[in-house]
């Protein structure tokens, strides 16, 4: 079975959702015969390239709150995240266009490195004092996981490298109707979109496997929409 995820870095639930997904896919008994790709889908694909705003900013510019209501956001996501085990930071993270990013997991990706390289970038990104969008930090990061050095710097450097493949993904998912991430394709039969619990990942795959039709996923699961609006949980 092959399992396709759309997500991208800038999302917290897709950083949320790759952990439940992970869970959910360890109580699966045939875990061992599922393939997982991850695809590339940019939640502010027109922001200009190198330029970054900090994320209680941005929230509190998008949802008109002042930047304490925006950091109660922040820590509304915290929770959930930490509730997963995952280190979550709420001050001094940034935003910002992906693009490069996404470039560079298609070189991992054809390297055999992809869930390296991505499990890097999103604890850089929600964990640690590290700007996914300084293309130092992406090299050292591509270095860590694992690619050739000279080979990762060569593709940050050309905008065009891997650029074909990262629209191909994008393109993809508007066909299947993905309009939030991260979103959850099991063998392009049935689709599963938010941060689901993970015994809603369990049961899918099961279910996927067995060729039976999907239960409707909660309506609520948390995700993050092409304009950069992420769900936050209620206190």
């Amino acid at each position: 079975m092959r399992v396709e995820i759309w997500s991208d870095i800038a999302c917290p639930w897709c950083y949320i959702g790759k952990a439940r997904f992970t869970k959910g896919l360890a109580e699966f008994a045939h875990r061992d015969e599922v393939e997982v790709v991850y695809r590339s889908f940019e939640l502010d694909p027109h922001g200009a390239k190198g330029v970054t705003a900090p994320v209680l900013e941005m929230l509190a510019r998008k949802y008109g709150r002042t930047l304490e209501e925006a950091r109660g956001m922040e820590e509304h996501v915290a929770a959930s995240a930490r509730a997963e085990g995952l280190d979550y930071r709420t001050d001094g993270r940034d935003h910002g266009n992906t693009f490069d990013i996404h470039r560079l997991l298609h070189l991992a990706a054809a390297r055999g490195r992809q869930v390296e390289l991505l499990d890097l970038a999103f604890r850089a990104n929600f964990a640690e004092e590290r700007s996914v969008f300084d293309p130092q930090v992406l090299l050292d990061l591509a270095v860590e996981a694992g690619l050739d050095e000279t080979e990762a710097r060569a593709v940050l450097a050309d905008d065009s490298a891997y650029a074909a493949e990262v629209r191909a993904d994008e393109r993809e998912a508007a066909e299947l109707g993905a309009n939030a991430v991260p979103f959850f394709v099991l063998d392009r039969r049935y689709g599963i979109s938010g941060g689901q619990p993970a015994e809603v990942f369990t049961q899918a795959l099961e279910q996927a496997w067995a060729g039976r039709e999907l239960p409707e996923p909660a309506a609520d699961a948390e995700a993050c929409e092409p304009d950069g609006a992420c769900a936050v949980p209620q206190a």
